[in-house]
């Protein structure tokens, strides 16, 4: 996946997401991605070469470096808890989808309960059965009962 890519697939999996905000804080050059008013993402270029930088757990940024050429220390931000992504690797689609999804999930555990806009332990996650088959949800009680 090339850069720009790289720059529209990511941006239009914040569509996908509850509360996710695009601002303009530092000019239309850097497209700041937030959820309740708190960064989860930012799209700029580095010398004409797009990026998307994220939030990542340290351990996981630190994985990620390792496996991922196209995946760096955050450009300008906290080397410990930001990645920075560029275009033109093995990062494929679904990986960059799950990359801006734990990002938005890492700035809403954070957040004050009552102000989060899904529920960071169960928001995008399958439920498993014991087997580890995917399952259906749990039947709502009240459905078998015939009550509305």
């Amino acid at each position: 996946m090339d850069g720009l890519m790289l720059q529209e697939r990511a941006a239009a999996r914040t569509n996908e997401l509850p509360g996710a905000a695009l601002e303009h804080p530092f000019g239309p050059e850097f497209d700041v991605y937030k959820v309740c008013g708190r960064v989860f993402m930012l799209v700029s270029d580095l010398r004409e070469t797009p990026i998307v930088t994220l939030k990542a757990a340290p351990a996981d940024a630190t994985a990620l470096r390792e496996a991922y050429a196209e995946i760096n220390p955050g450009y300008h931000m906290n080397k410990k808890h930001w990645i920075t992504l560029t275009g033109g690797g093995a990062l494929e689609p679904e990986m960059l989808d799950d990359l801006v999804t734990e990002s938005y999930l890492l700035v809403v555990e954070k957040l004050p309960q009552r102000l989060r806009p899904v529920d960071p332990a169960t928001f995008g996650r399958r439920v498993e059965s014991i087997a580890g088959d995917a399952a259906e949800p749990a039947p709502d009680p009240d459905e078998s009962r015939g009550r509305p």
